[in-house]
């Protein structure tokens, strides 16, 4: 491997410690819950999930477990309780 590929892996490694450095602004993501999986997305800084929780209450267990994992990457949702 060439210095210079040596040189952007130690970087990339870098970045990657400092959450900081990233905001994400939108994505989708498939959550297994304990009896079905759910599919959740953020757009714009709010989020969707398929459950039917979330769709009576605009929040639940996978979204709210999507904001603490990605906790700094994420501009504050519609549950500002995090």
């Amino acid at each position: 491997m060439d210095s210079g590929m040596i040189g952007k892996i130690e970087k990339a490694k870098r970045y990657a410690q400092e959450k900081e450095r990233f905001t994400l602004n939108n994505f989708q993501a498939t959550i297994k819950g304990d009896n079905n999986d759910h599919v959740v997305h953020y757009v714009d800084g709010k989020w969707d999930c398929d459950c039917s929780f979330f769709q009576t209450r605009g929040v639940c267990v996978h979204t709210m477990a999507l904001e603490i994992l990605l906790n700094g990457m994420i501009q504050k949702g519609d549950h500002p309780e995090f």
